[in-house]
Parts: structure tokens; sequence; C-alpha cells
């Protein structure tokens, strides 16, 4: 197969995949940039279509799964906000007095039962970032010798 894909195709397909890497300089440039080199390319060469596939399947899975790691936290930072509130935190004990209401949070919310919770989530949204850069670099040297490559947990939204 790697014959009759000529160096244009892969160098293009391999584009396909190095162009979700521009989110560090376009906002949303993951979706918009290989979206846009997908569907002007995708009917001439059947390699870019399945790169153009895969890139936009893997990079809406990691949104998914960020946004799913975000909903996932809110409980600990809502859970961390009557602590700042309750004591001399950062010097935010006054605003409990505010008005005179003399608000009292309960006394379960404490910083150190809420670290461990809040590190694990930054932990698993530092590893979804390890495996897209990893994987990302793994599709494009794949890609570019002309060998189809497929994402891993990834869900297929684009067949």
């Amino acid at each position: 197969m790697e014959s009759t894909i000529s160096k244009h195709e892969r160098n293009l397909a391999a584009m396909v995949h190095a162009s979700s890497f521009s989110k560090f300089f376009i906002p949303f440039g993951n979706f918009i940039i290989p979206l846009v080199l997908w569907t002007a390319n995708k009917k001439d060469y059947s390699i870019v279509d399945n790169a153009g596939k895969q890139v936009l399947n893997f990079q809406i899975s990691l949104l998914l799964y960020s946004i799913v790691l975000g909903i996932v936290s809110i409980p600990v930072f809502i859970g961390f906000v009557p602590d700042l509130l309750d004591s001399s935190l950062f010097g935010l004990n006054h605003l409990n007095d505010y008005n005179n209401l003399n608000i009292d949070f309960a006394e379960s919310f404490r910083l150190s039962s809420w670290l461990f919770p809040i590190g694990i989530a930054g932990l698993a949204h530092g590893a979804l970032f390890v495996v897209n850069v990893v994987y990302t670099i793994l599709a494009i040297i794949r890609t570019n010798e002309g060998q189809e490559f497929s994402y891993p947990i990834t869900i297929k939204f684009l067949k």
C-alpha cells in the first residue's frame, strides 16, 4: 500500500495530524484547521480523508473527556469555597461577617480533605495532555511513512 500513496498525499495527511497542535496558537485551532484541511482534500485523497476523520474524532473525544473531568471536579471546588470563607485562609474570613450575618459553614470542609481530589483531577488533565501530544506525534510519523493510524480512546463521531 505504501507504493501507491504519493509523497504529497503522505505529507498532506501528516499535516492534517500536525495541524491539531495549532490549538497552542489559535483558540479551537485543533478543530478548525484540521477540519479545513480535511474538507478541502478528502475527495481527492483517501489517506487524507481517513486522517481527517481520525484527528477530529480524537480531538472531540479529548474535549469530551476534559468536560467530564471538569464536571466531576465541580463538587470539589464547591466544597472548597466554604472553607475559604470560614477560615483565615487568604484573608477571606471577614466575608463571613458581612453585614453582621455571621453565616456558619460546616466544619467538614477542610482544605486538606480536598487537596487529594483536586490533585487527582489535575493529574487526569495532565494525562490527557500527554496522551494528546504523544499520540499526535506518533500519528504524524506513521502517516508520513504511508501507514494509516488509529488513535486510542477515541469515540467514532465521524465514520
